[in-house]
């Protein structure tokens, strides 16, 4: 009969390789995880022009080879301070938006995305809040009027199943928001999602039967969100820059 002192030992030593092994799988695998990880948040940041994409195609069609291709080709990315200043040496993909969140306001960054195709632009901002259970995030694609939302997807932490969740599972959702506008008469509104459904068509959408809860902070998310990068918008405006690209140099 083996001693308790002997299946500690066994225990202990078990353990011990257990997490050396777990931890030279991470090690090994963490620059493919990392490579995914950026494939999967460009991916998302391209669905919110997914109608805009070359060839016709949507997200789902692209190979990760292909959304790699185009966000270098047709996505020009730049980090912005709380003041709408363009921040040199910093590529917006390098921001963390749940990091950011953290931080006092007036000290967080805020990642946008300038992506061009056929002669348009498409300004996408990044938003993230509360929904029922936990945080819930978004891009928000903008046409160069500033105003008229191109396209929207959404995605969360864990919300409930066929209730919460479908901000991302019901491509009808995201869908709701192509056309909205967030200024009315020039005063910031953003959109509104609905309990019982949408009674302005330019400025709401249609909420989700039971999720009351999250259609509610994705509401207090675009609001607070995408009124985040005013000032860079406005000095957009102020300058008359109809363009794809802001100037970063005096």
């Amino acid at each position: 009969m083996y001693s308790t002192r002997y299946i500690l030992i066994f225990v202990v030593i078990l353990t011990s390789v257990v997490a050396i092994a777990l931890t030279g799988i991470r090690e090994a695998t963490a620059e493919k995880a990392a490579q995914n990880e950026d494939i999967f948040n460009k991916r998302a940041i391209l669905s919110a022009v997914s109608d805009y994409l070359p060839g016709g195609n949507t997200v789902s069609d692209l190979s990760d080879q292909d959304v790699l291709r185009i966000f270098e080709e047709k996505v020009t990315q730049y980090a912005l301070n709380m003041e709408g200043e363009v921040i040199e040496g910093l590529k917006a993909e390098d921001i963390d938006m749940a990091k950011e969140r953290k931080k006092p306001e007036a000290e967080r960054r805020l990642p946008l995305y300038v992506y061009e195709q056929d002669g348009n632009g498409y300004y996408i901002v990044s938003v993230r809040g509360n929904g029922l259970w936990d945080e819930i995030w978004g891009n928000i694609a903008l046409k160069e009027d500033l105003n008229t939302i191109a396209g929207a997807s959404f995605d969360h932490k864990g919300e409930t199943p066929g209730l919460g969740a479908e901000i991302k599972d019901n491509p009808a959702f995201p869908a709701q928001f192509k056309g909205k506008e967030i200024y009315d008469e020039g005063e910031y509104v953003s959109v509104t999602v609905r309990k019982g459904g949408a009674r302005d068509p330019q400025h709401e959408v249609d909420g989700i039967s039971g999720a009351t809860v999250t259609a509610d902070g994705v509401t207090e998310m675009l609001y607070r969100g995408i009124k985040y990068y005013e000032p860079y918008f406005e000095d957009l405006r102020s300058n008359s820059q109809q363009g794809m690209l802001i100037q970063t140099e005096e």
